[in-house]
């Protein structure tokens, strides 16, 4: 049997999020120094997912600070939506734990790169979803 090579995304992610204060987050910025530090710790990925790894990473990345920043502003759930991804992640092979890290990568990026009260909520947001993440074990069920 030969292994599936990973195509990358063919959906636009959110570019853009507004919090409380007027000026919007820069989505793709904040995603792709997520997703640098994140491959630093999981250099495997490379091997494992190649550029086509780093994409995804950015692209749900972008989401899941959109949903963040949607969920502080009480538009959405956002435990609903990580179990959403998660679902599909885990279904695909992707192990959770790097789901979880991830958003805790985030909540550091955004502490360091949002100002104010709005990046101490959306940083709260993305810890609270990696505990989220970690306490369920599986979405599949």
């Amino acid at each position: 049997m030969t292994a599936r090579r990973l195509q990358l995304p063919d959906g636009d992610a959110p570019t853009w999020a507004w919090l409380t204060e007027e000026k919007p987050l820069d989505l793709p910025v904040l995603a792709r120094d997520i997703c640098w530090r994140y491959r630093n710790e999981f250099p495997d990925e490379e091997e494992r997912y190649g550029a086509a790894g780093d994409a995804w990473c950015v692209h749900d990345t972008q989401y899941l600070l959109h949903w963040g920043a949607e969920a502080v502003n009480g538009y959405l759930n956002m435990r609903y939506q990580v179990s959403w991804l998660a679902r599909v992640l885990e279904a695909r092979g992707f192990p959770l734990d790097r789901l979880a890290r991830n958003l805790d990568i985030g909540a550091d990026v955004v502490l360091s790169q949002v100002s104010g009260a709005d990046g101490v909520q959306l940083a709260g947001v993305l810890t609270d979803a990696a505990a989220y993440v970690r306490s369920q074990g599986t979405f599949l069920d």
